[in-house]
């Protein structure tokens, strides 16, 4: 990884979209000024041609059994076999024969006296498992930890999954009486707030691609289009982005890139703190000090691999 603009000449996609890789930028003196525009020196690269898609081929009893879990752990309370194969559309003898297979890996539990349904025990061993053997987590939390106790904000450590789904992986909240309700494992729509608007940046896609995406995404206080397209744009040539009031009022959050040794988009850091207490001046250092803290992290990973 290395500091700096983008080279001259960057490859774009269609109508006017990103495609450049990941890096880590310089900052800039307000979140508000544009950085100055160069001035090409050479013909714009093709871009990278696209790989096949791999096929996947459909494995009906894999996928009713993640669908199971994935319904069990949104539903937050126990639920009998019947509501189950009704959300999911299952044949009941089909849904309680899965379920009595997951019951005995330990990733779900029944209660004998109710017959009801929970997320068992089996699924925090998994998750431990994922958190430790990416290792970001662990790498990226001491970074979170001054980043919270320096800056007052709740730090985050978020992964960006080949789907473009945002997920909590590591977490520091402040002292401060404002925190951020949010949990490790937490996922975010793809382009909402901060985070959304560097993926956005380093996608690829084209401005009719983004817009329907964007127009799709929940947001407390949704931007204008042209507006949150300004902002992409924006983080795309600063290196960093910044969400105030439109992911949630009164919020304000910052989002640093930290690309793989291939250059690829893969993690953000985030900071979120109230907009009362974030004004111009005081975002821009937060800003500098994350873009610290992921230029080392991102050594960190390079030397890892």
């Amino acid at each position: 990884m290395r500091a700096g603009l983008p080279a001259p000449g960057t490859a774009r996609g269609s109508k006017g979209s990103p495609q450049q890789p990941c890096t880590i930028m310089q900052i800039w003196p307000s979140p508000l000024v544009m950085p100055p525009k160069r001035t090409p020196t050479s013909e714009p690269a093709p871009p990278t041609p696209q790989k096949p898609a791999v096929r996947v081929r459909p494995v009906p009893a894999v996928s009713r059994s993640i669908a199971i879990l994935r319904f069990l752990g949104n539903a937050k309370q126990g639920l009998g076999v019947k509501a189950i194969a009704d959300e999911l559309g299952l044949v009941p003898s089909t849904c309680l024969h899965i379920l009595r297979v997951l019951v005995s890996e330990e990733l779900v539990s029944v209660d004998p006296a109710t017959k009801r349904y929970l997320l068992g025990s089996g699924m925090i061993s998994l998750a431990r498992s994922v958190l430790e053997s990416s290792g970001f987590a662990q790498l990226v939390q001491p970074a979170l930890d001054r980043l919270a106790s320096t800056r007052g904000v709740t730090a985050m450590g978020v992964e960006i999954t080949p789907k473009q789904s945002v997920v909590v992986l590591a977490l520091s909240r402040s002292n401060q009486p404002f925190r951020l309700h949010t949990d490790v494992g937490s996922q975010f729509s793809h382009l909402a707030s901060a985070t959304g608007r560097l993926i956005a940046a380093y996608s690829g896609e084209n401005w009719t691609q983004l817009r329907q995406k964007f127009n799709a995404t929940q947001w407390d206080k949704k931007p204008a289009f042209d507006t949150w397209k300004r902002e992409v744009e924006l983080a795309r040539a600063q290196g960093w982005s910044l969400d105030r009031d439109n992911f949630m009022s009164g919020l304000t959050v910052v989002a640093v890139p930290i690309c793989s040794p291939g250059g690829s988009l893969t993690h953000t850091l985030v900071a979120a703190g109230m907009s009362s207490q974030l004004n111009a001046t005081e975002t821009t250092e937060l800003a500098a000090m994350m873009l610290r803290e992921a230029q080392a992290i991102g050594n960190l990973l390079v030397a890892r691999s």
